[in-house]
């Protein structure tokens, strides 16, 4: 019988030719079965210019063999952080398999024809919020938001509505992934793939939990 991905992950025979981007889509189409919400949710961590860490939730929108991509407003804080240091890590934590993966390394700006093919696929009231929205400034009352929103809405009609030069996204390129799984006791299974650069090849380590 043939061993799933994960099996070979966690058996210390021999994980040479094992894709850690494969596995992810393994582990991935699990949690799309069994989370109840958001199994594309992860935490993204940056630093500001002093160095101070900074984390919060976004959603995993697009990934390749290239990469993990995520979009957002390029003037709020995460955008701000990573066009002056580009670099992040990012974790996905399933709660209902009790499982979670950890990727980190060099961030890059996807092209134009990525964000403009992902904004074209939100919907309209999505699409308006991004356009609308100060991201991560202050903002005087909710009202004042939707006053806004109300007005580019009526603006916009029944047109259809061009990606907002603010708004675009960014890709992760991988030097580090690493697969945990859940054990009794504590006694955790550890993976972590590591590479010098993004066509460097991968090497593995299972690690003490």
């Amino acid at each position: 019988m043939l061993q799933t991905l994960t099996e070979r992950l966690f058996d210390d025979s021999d994980r040479s030719q094992l894709d850690p981007f494969a596995l992810f889509e393994e582990w991935f189409a699990l949690a799309q079965e069994s989370e109840p919400n958001d199994p594309h949710a992860m935490a993204l961590a940056t630093s500001d210019a002093s160095g101070l860490p900074d984390v919060r939730m976004v959603l995993l929108n697009r990934r390749d063999e290239r990469g993990f991509c995520f979009f957002t407003n390029f003037e709020s804080a995460k955008g701000q952080q990573l066009l002056a240091n580009p670099q992040a890590a990012m974790v996905m934590h399933w709660k209902s398999l009790r499982r979670q993966v950890r990727m980190r390394g060099p961030v890059e700006q996807v092209t134009a024809h990525e964000a403009d093919a992902y904004f074209a696929s939100r919907a309209k009231g999505s699409r308006i919020a991004s356009a609308t929205s100060k991201q991560s400034r202050p903002l005087q009352s909710r009202q004042q938001m939707m006053d806004e929103v109300a007005t580019l809405t009526a603006m916009v009609g029944d047109s259809d509505m061009a990606r907002p030069d603010h708004w675009s996204g960014f890709r992760l390129v991988p030097t580090a992934i690493e697969f945990w799984k859940d054990g009794e006791f504590r006694l955790h299974d550890r993976v972590r793939f590591s590479r010098e650069s993004e066509t460097a090849p991968w090497s593995s380590d299972r690690l003490y939990p």
